[in-house]
Order: C-alpha cells, then sequence, then structure tokens
C-alpha cells in the first residue's frame, strides 16, 4: 500500500526523494496543500483544520501511513490529530522525532529519563509557527536536559524557495543566521526545522561556519522511516508507484516541482 507524505507545499518534496533513494519499491502518495500554503504564518486551529483535511484524503486514497513532511502541522497539529481523529489501522507521524533521536543519540522507543547529553547548545531554524509552538523544545525536554535552545523565526525563506527565487532565499538565511548568533554567538548544533531548507544547507553551514553541526531532516526522516517499516512491515507496499496531488494549480506546481527537484514532477488536482 502506498505511504502518504504531506506538506503545505513543495517542502515535504526533499523527504519524498530522500525516501524514493531509501526505498525505491515504496509506493507514495504526495499530497502538497499549495493552496494555502505556506502553513508558517497561519494560527493553531487554522493549521489544524487544514492539516486534518489534507490527511483525510490521503487516508481516502488508500496510505495507512500518513507521514506530515511540514514541520509547521508537526509541532501545531500531529498531536492533536493522534489524540482526537486517527481510527485504528491508520497512523500519523511528524518529521521532529528524527531530528531529535539524531541529536540526543537514542532511540525514540527509549522512555527512561532524560539525560545529559553532549550538545549544550542549539539553534533552531523553523517558521514563525513552529518556533511559536515550541514544540521542538517540548519534545527535547522529555530525552534530554542541560540543553539550551535558541529559536530564529526564518520569514520569507520558504516563500522565495516556492517562487524560485533562490538568491533572495540566500540572502534571508544569512541574515536569519545572523539574527540567531546575536542571541547565541557559538551555537554547537543546527536544527534545520522545516523540510524546504535543505535546499539552502549549504548557505546555512557557511552562515554558521564550519564548527557548527547541521542536522538537516530529509535524510534522517528517510532512515526513520525505513526502520519503522522493518519493525511495522504491514504499513510498507510494493511496486514504487509515485503519484503526486495538490489544492494549487497542478501545472504551476508541477513546474515548481520540477524546478525543485531537477527532474520531471507531473501533479493532479486533489
Amino acid at each position: 500500500m502506498p505511504i502518504g507524505i504531506f506538506d503545505s507545499g513543495l517542502g515535504g518534496l526533499t523527504v519524498l526523494d530522500a525516501v524514493q533513494q531509501k526505498m525505491p519499491d515504496q509506493p507514495l502518495i504526495y499530497f502538497a496543500d499549495s493552496a494555502h500554503a505556506p502553513y508558517g504564518v497561519r494560527d493553531a486551529d487554522d493549521v489544524y483544520r487544514l492539516t486534518a483535511r489534507a490527511v483525510q484524503h490521503l487516508w481516502d486514497a488508500g496510505c495507512d501511513l500518513v507521514i506530515l513532511a511540514c514541520n509547521t502541522a508537526s509541532a501545531v497539529a500531529l498531536r492533536r490529530l493522534q489524540e482526537n481523529l486517527v481510527p485504528d489501522g491508520k497512523r500519523v507521524l511528524g518529521v521532529f522525532v528524527p531530528m531529535i533521536e539524531a541529536l540526543t543519540e537514542r532511540d525514540w522507543g527509549d522512555n527512561s529519563p532524560p539525560r545529559e547529553v553532549n550538545v549544550k547548545h542549539v539553534a533552531l531554524f523553523a517558521t514563525p509557527a513552529t518556533v511559536a509552538s515550541r514544540a521542538f523544545q517540548r519534545e527535547l525536554a522529555f530525552r534530554a536536559i542541560g540543553v539550551d535552545v535558541e529559536a530564529q523565526a526564518c520569514g520569507g525563506v520558504v516563500d522565495a524557495i516556492e517562487d524560485g527565487d533562490m538568491i533572495l532565499a540566500e540572502a534571508l538565511v544569512r541574515g536569519h543566521v545572523d539574527a540567531l548568533k546575536r542571541k547565541m554567538p557559538h551555537p554547537q548544533a543546527a536544527i534545520l526545522g522545516c523540510t524546504h531548507y535543505p535546499l539552502v544547507e549549504a548557505e546555512f553551514q557557511a552562515a554558521l561556519g564550519g564548527d557548527v553541526r547541521v542536522y538537516s531532516q530529509a535524510s534522517l526522516v528517510a532512515e526513520s522511516l525505513a526502520d519503522y517499516l522493518t519493525r511495522h512491515p504491514s504499513m510498507a507496499g510494493t511496486g514504487g508507484e509515485c503519484a503526486f496531488v495538490t489544492t494549487g494549480d497542478p501545472k504551476q506546481v508541477s513546474d515548481g516541482a520540477t524546478r525543485f527537484l531537477r527532474r520531471k514532477i507531473e501533479f493532479l488536482s486533489a
């Protein structure tokens, strides 16, 4: 059966691409809610409503497992979905878990008390809604103690990437890193808390400096998903087919996705 991958726009394609490389035989359905993107400037109830509608669409399309490849949706809506909406036999997973697993060097299933970890000063770059939710700090606190997290809301970066204006996106990244460093001059690690940001990961790394370890989500999510399917094989499928649907204009979204992944992508109307 297919696995659903959901994002408000094109950023989740970085996750899809990594999943395809890791598991080429796994069928996938990608849902882009482009008509309502970006989610990062919406309020919590709006994000929940839109996310719930997208997840239901993917369930109706035959996906028993849906990945919220959108940090805003994961931060704002995931827990509420899991508590109120997910029926038996269905699963919804977010993208914070693999990042925290990597940062704290412990498995998510490890429910021992939080402990000290090697990294003490962490920079979090994310959308305004993700930063406001404090979801990353909350989940991290279940696993680690003594970690100082400084969050920087990166307004404008997602819009610039979606518009294909990488010069603007890179300039915004440099500005946001400078703003973060005024609050935390010497971070040890940086979390790129948006699935769009792998496309400007090199700019984040250059602005932060080579001594800062940058955690980018796509490959971590793919590795975590592969491990999850090993433990839950009933959720996996075969065939490798991949479908793309959007609430936006299919041609416009297809053109953007083709630029985004540098290969031909064709979306259909959701």
